[in-house]
């Protein structure tokens, strides 16, 4: 079984790319990647999870935009519960400029047999996808009391928050069930766009972790925000999370 994490470019921009898998016991990073387009996205999708081989993936993006204006049920259901910790969701809506091709990508991959998963039988295999947001995922995985702030603001503070997010990857993800152990990842870059490529990355770490998280324990140790029919998002609830989510989409 895979876990992939796609930290995906909404409009224009590249997208994160990191595939998981056990070693044993633990989770081991796979494959850690960016790509520039949604095109060279599938196709590394296709090379590493290919036809009929058990994958979850675990996209950072809403696919599923069944609402003409205004917000997701996912998305006001985020602001709800995790907005006092600055990780309220982007709105999303037919009307933006990206919702035809994140529909489109989410539609590509049920083509591929990746199919919704707002819920999901722990440890059986199959090729699921599933929508995440990294920001409350990081609030619930490391007890963080407001969200790292490696996106927005001056270089020094993104690089300083970024270095935050790298460490807590490395020392807190391993103390998780299922852990996942990395021995090492690049460091915090110097320039404005290599920061940026190394977030996308990291990002997707944090997604492809969610999707073993999901997989791993399924509804037991994980919330639900919306559904299939309104849109989804997967966030973890590990025992010591800071906030207690539904469990049932």
């Amino acid at each position: 079984m895979k876990f992939i994490g796609i930290d995906l470019g909404w409009q224009s921009g590249p997208s994160g790319l990191c595939c998981l898998s056990f070693k044993g016991k633990s989770l081991a990073l796979h494959t850690l990647d960016h790509k520039a387009e949604l095109a060279e996205v599938l196709m590394w999708v296709d090379a590493i999870a290919p036809c009929g081989e058990p994958a979850i993936i675990a996209i950072d993006a809403p696919t599923l935009i069944p609402n003409a204006t205004g917000m997701r049920q996912p998305d006001r259901l985020a602001h709800r519960y995790f907005g006092k910790y600055h990780a309220g969701c982007y709105p999303a809506n037919l009307s933006r400029p990206f919702a035809t091709r994140l529909i489109q990508f989410g539609r590509d991959l049920e083509n591929r047999g990746f199919n919704h998963a707002p819920n999901i039988e722990p440890q059986k295999e199959g090729r699921y996808q599933a929508e995440v947001f990294p920001h409350p995922a990081t609030i619930q995985l490391f007890n963080l009391p407001q969200i790292l702030k490696y996106k927005k603001g001056r270089l020094a503070a993104r690089s300083q928050a970024l270095g935050q997010l790298r460490d807590y990857i490395l020392t807190g993800l391993p103390q998780q069930q299922p852990p996942l152990i990395i021995d090492h990842l690049p460091e915090i870059p110097v320039g404005g766009k290599a920061l940026k490529a190394l977030e996308d990355q990291l990002d997707s770490i944090i997604c492809a972790y969610v999707a073993a998280h999901w997989w791993y324990w399924g509804l037991e140790r994980n919330g639900v925000l919306g559904d299939r029919a309104n849109g989804y998002i997967v966030i973890p609830c590990p025992p010591n999370a800071s906030v207690h989510l539904p469990k049932v989409p």
